[in-house]
């Protein structure tokens, strides 16, 4: 009974036994590098059978023992097992390879190498902000000397109740004062009813200018007083040329722009204003380019009174936008009087309200050395016709008639 069963047990175990060895044996041949079919492998597999039947003689002898056969389980003790030695252990070491440095030797970080290109494109941008900044600085000088700023102070402390027109003015003279080249002239054409200071911004202009750059380089020009008859327009044709002609040569020898104040412009014949739109032309030589020409005329000054009485609050609550529609407005009504109006830079002036009428009487009393009286003033205003639309008073004439008050006191 005792001897069937150790035979049974015997193969039970051998079989895993084989297992076991199989595949350390196949572990070893490929960490050899060698393959199944080789020569070296089968002389290797040889030696390996050898050692397998070692193994299994030992394995024999042990399942041979009465504690083998009575026991149920697989125990191993592992105070019967040999020891394993220094060098096995080192073997097992060597199979898990892992990179180490020596104690004594010093760990560094990769170099990063600067590029030369990084310096060169350093210096690239250095040298495109230097000419960028020069740039702006001459753009600078050049504003400084047509004195701006002194002319823009000016303005507002002689014009009342026209802050929009004396900011879009001011604005165009800026971008176009700041350089010498320009691709076409600078065209301002101021639009309004009468009195409402429009002849006397283009006094302040032509004074200015000519103080800053001499009496040579600025052309105030009378309508009226230059061409009084109608039937000499040949000789006004010939005389307006000749003087833009030689100004605008005379200002490209010097590097300088020369302005032009045209006022009455309503007065000039449809041929002296084909002489005039000629001049505003990009297709001229380069002189004739670098201009200003300022355009004073009482066309368009029904449209804006109508359209400034029909909209009063959206005057006052956006006069910005009020003004960029009359814009839109003049241009077809202007156009259709001359094609010369669409190559011009609008500016529409609007009506004057009865504090400016007052602010009128007290600057026009000052220049005369009267004592300006407020009760006087208020009494001199209140002479004069207005207006009255939204609960506001507008002036009809504007300041037209207050230095004919003035001088009757």
């Amino acid at each position: 009974m005792d001897g069937r069963k150790a035979p049974q047990k015997l193969s039970l175990l051998s079989s895993p036994v084989r297992a076991v060895i199989r595949l350390r044996r196949t572990a070893h041949l490929l960490k050899k590098g060698l393959l199944p079919g080789d020569p070296q492998a089968k002389l290797l597999q040889r030696q390996i059978s050898l050692g397998r039947a070692k193994v299994g003689a030992a394995a024999s002898s042990l399942l041979s023992q009465a504690s083998f056969e009575s026991s149920q389980y697989f125990t191993f003790d592992t105070s019967a097992l040999p020891s394993p030695s220094k060098s096995s252990k080192r073997k097992k070491r060597l199979r898990n390879p892992r990179v180490l440095y020596p104690d004594s030797s010093r760990k560094y970080l990769p170099v990063e190498h600067k590029s030369k290109a990084k310096r060169c494109l350093l210096l690239l941008i250095g040298i495109v902000c230097f000419q960028i900044l020069n740039a702006i600085e001459n753009l600078d000088d050049n504003v400084l000397k047509y004195d701006l700023d002194g002319l823009e102070k000016t303005m507002h402390r002689e014009v009342f109740g026209q802050p929009l027109a004396i900011e879009s003015i001011m604005g165009l003279l800026k971008d176009y004062l700041a350089t010498h080249i320009h691709s076409k002239p600078l065209v301002i054409s101021f639009h309004g009813p009468s009195g409402v200071g429009k002849s006397h911004v283009g006094w302040l202009l032509a004074k200015h200018f000519r103080s800053v750059l001499g009496h040579g380089f600025v052309l105030h020009f009378f309508t009226m007083h230059r061409c009084p008859d109608p039937t000499s327009v040949s000789a006004c044709q010939a005389e307006l040329s000749e003087a833009i002609g030689d100004m605008v040569a005379q200002a490209e020898m010097e590097e300088k722009i020369p302005v032009f104040v045209l006022d009455e412009v309503e007065s000039m014949s449809p041929a002296l204003l084909e002489t005039l739109g000629g001049f505003f032309r990009k297709n001229q030589t380069n002189e004739f380019l670098n201009a200003v020409y300022v355009l004073i005329s009482n066309l368009g000054g029904n449209e804006i009174t109508q359209d400034l009485l029909q909209n009063v609050s959206s005057y006052l609550l956006d006069p910005q936008r009020k003004v960029e529609e009359l814009r839109t407005t003049l241009r077809p009504v202007l156009h259709s009087l001359h094609p010369l109006w669409t190559l011009v830079e609008i500016i529409p002036f609007m009506l004057l309200e009865k504090k400016h009428i007052q602010s009128c009487f007290y600057e026009e009393m000052m220049t005369e050395g009267i004592y300006p009286d407020p009760g006087h003033i208020e009494r001199l205003t209140r002479q004069l016709n207005y207006y009255t639309q939204g609960g506001h008073q507008f002036a009809i004439n504007g300041c037209k008639q207050v230095v004919a008050q003035v001088n009757l006191l």
